[in-house]
């Protein structure tokens, strides 16, 4: 089953269980807004943790690869040249990025909007996507950096399979260099 399918049957499926939860008990609902910030404190930590790991391990191989454009822009793929470290570490700031942006939602949710069902399925989903997290299979659990782990990551399919990740053969980055070489001498 690929990533989006899982991930959707997961969501489906905790979305299930979060209905026969009775959220009205105040009770309850305080447990679940403990379990919401605890799991994104977990997350957090987890986050920062990889960030030192990462900081420690201090990897200077040089990774070159030709970036994607955006679909909608005119922009031309651009050649980026950068660190195994400074990589990883941009990667875990998405991520953290990503969890702020989910807390920030869910405050909103749940303060202004007093939806409660979504605390539960996030703090669960929020931990799925912890173990997810390419940066924590790589320094936390310790597997290999090949296949999907292999740097630059490839982008996550699409729900239908469409994917445009980094290239990184030797044809593109030579011919991301020449075009630099070329607006160099003009």
């Amino acid at each position: 089953m690929n990533a989006p399918i899982q991930q959707l049957a997961i969501s489906l499926g905790v979305m299930q269980v979060a209905r026969k939860v009775p959220f009205e008990d105040p009770e309850i609902l305080h447990y679940v807004r403990i379990g919401y910030i605890v799991s994104q404190l977990i997350i957090l930590a987890m986050y920062f943790y990889v960030s030192q790991k990462i900081k420690s391990k201090n990897d200077q191989t040089v990774l070159k690869y030709v970036d994607a454009p955006n679909p909608m822009s005119q922009d031309e793929p651009q050649l980026v040249t950068t660190t195994v470290r400074d990589y990883d570490l941009s990667e875990t700031s998405k991520l953290i990025r990503s969890a702020y942006t989910g807390i920030a939602m869910m405050t909103f949710l749940h303060l202004y909007m007093k939806y409660t069902q979504p605390l539960f399925v996030q703090a669960i989903m929020g931990l799925k996507g912890l173990y997810d997290a390419k940066t924590v299979k790589l320094h936390i659990l310790g597997w290999a950096a090949e296949g999907d782990l292999k740097r630059p990551f490839k982008a996550a399919p699409g729900m239908f399979g469409a994917t445009a990740g980094p290239q990184t053969d030797k044809a593109a980055i030579d011919e991301a260099e020449k075009r630099i070489g070329a607006k160099k001498e003009e």
